[in-house]
C-alpha cells in the first residue's frame, strides 16, 4: 500500500489549495473555488507545485501566498509537494517558513510533505532537520512531516504542541531519540511511522525507552507506535511501559503485529481502561484473533482486528511486511 490521499483537514478545518501561478487551483479540494479565497481562518491552506516540471518554485508560491493572503488570519498550513522532492531537500521550505514566522502570528497547525504515491513515494520524499519549526512558532498546537529521507529532529521544548505525527516509510533511529529526548508537557497524540528497515528504518525498542517511560509526556492519551517491522517487540515493552496507564487509546496498526505481541499485551499491565486498541493489519492467527476480541471487548474496549493478513513465503520462510514501505 502506498499514501493515495492527500489530507483532507487540519486542525479540525477542510484543506483548500492555494491557486496555482496561472490562477488555478492544482487539484480539488473541498467546495471553494479558485475564483474567490475563502476566509483566511476559515481553511487550512495547502501550499504546493508540481512535482515534476514546476511552473514556480514552493518557495515562489509561498511568497504569493504570504502577499495574497492577509496571513495573520491564518491558523493551519499544509505544505505540499516541491519541485523534485525525490532530489531535492525541504531546507528552503524549512527557511522559508521560519523567515515568516512574524506574518503568521496565528498559526496553530503545520504538516510538511502532504504528497501522494502520485507525487513522491513516501520514502522517496527527501526532509530535512524540521524542528526549526518548532521552535520559530511556539504557537503551535499540531505539527505533522511525511517521508524519512534526510529527516532530523533535534530535541526541543515546546509548551503547546498537542499533536505530533510523522509519517515514514523508515524512520531513522537518530529521529526516534530527538523525540523522545524533546520536553512535550502538552502532548496529547503521538503518531510515528516507523516503517521497514528495507527503506531506513534503524531504530530498536531501547530507542522509544523515553517515550515508554512518558515522563516527557504528562498529558499523552493517544499513542501509535506504527507501520513498524518490529511490531511485536514493541508490543513487549509496551506491556510494562509506565505511559501506558494514562492512555485512552493505542495503535500498533499497519505492522507486522503477530501473536507473540498479542500475548505480551494480554499477559501484561491491563488494557482495560482503553477506549480503543488499534492493530489493524496484523498477522494475527485467528485463534488470537477471537481472544484479543473477547478479553477486551468485554470490558468495553474497541479492538480494531481488520486487515488481517498472510505472510509472504520465501521458501521454507515467512516474511510480514508493513503497510506502507516504499
Amino acid at each position: 500500500m502506498t499514501v493515495n490521499h492527500y489530507l483532507r483537514e487540519l486542525y479540525g478545518l477542510p484543506v483548500f489549495d492555494f491557486p496555482g501561478a496561472d490562477g488555478t487551483e492544482r487539484r480539488a479540494a473541498g467546495a471553494h473555488g479558485a475564483e474567490e479565497l475563502p476566509d483566511p481562518a476559515s481553511v487550512a491552506w495547502r501550499v504546493s507545485v508540481g512535482s515534476y516540471e514546476a511552473e514556480e518554485s514552493w518557495e515562489e508560491a509561498f511568497a504569493r501566498f504570504t502577499t495574497t493572503v492577509d496571513t495573520t488570519g491564518v491558523r493551519a498550513l499544509v505544505v505540499g509537494s516541491w519541485s523534485d522532492a525525490f532530489e531535492s531537500g525541504s531546507e528552503p521550505i524549512v527557511a522559508a517558513l521560519v523567515a515568516a514566522r512574524d506574518r503568521l502570528p496565528g498559526l496553530r497547525a503545520l504538516f510538511v510533505g502532504d504528497m501522494t504515491s502520485q507525487d513522491c513515494e513516501i520514502s522517496w520524499i527527501n526532509q530535512s532537520r524540521i524542528s526549526p519549526l518548532l521552535e520559530a512558532f511556539p504557537g503551535l498546537e499540531e505539527f505533522g512531516a511525511r517521508g524519512g529521507t534526510g529527516l532530523e529532529f533535534s530535541a526541543v521544548r515546546h509548551e503547546r504542541l498537542r499533536s505530533l505525527t510523522v509519517e515514514t516509510g523508515g524512520l531513522d533511529a537518530d529521529v526516534v531519540r530527538g523525540i523522545g529526548a524533546s520536553d512535550l508537557p502538552a502532548l496529547e497524540r503521538l503518531d510515528l511511522w516507523l516503517g521497514s528497515d528495507g527503506y531506513g528504518a534503524n531504530a530498536d525498542v531501547s530507542d522509544l525507552a523515553p517515550v515508554l517511560a512518558g515522563s516527557r509526556l504528562p498529558r499523552l492519551r493517544h499513542l501509535a507506535l506504527r507501520n513498524s517491522v518490529i511490531q511485536d517487540e514493541i508490543a513487549v515493552a509496551l506491556a510494562g511501559a509506565p505511559v501506558v496507564a494514562g492512555l485512552e487509546s493505542l495503535d500498533l496498526s499497519m505492522g507486522t503485529f503477530g501473536d507473540e505481541g498479542a500475548e505480551a499485551l494480554l499477559g501484561g499491565q491491563p488494557l482495560t481502561h482503553l477506549k480503543k486498541l488499534d492493530v489493524h493489519h496484523h498477522f494475527l492467527s485467528e485463534a488470537m484473533q477471537a481472544r484479543l476480541a473477547a478479553t477486551l471487548g468485554a470490558a468495553g474496549v474497541e479492538v480494531d482486528l481488520s486487515g488481517a493478513e498472510v505472510p509472504d513465503s520465501w521458501g521454507d520462510q515467512e516474511h510480514r511486511y508493513v503497510a506502507v514501505a516504499e
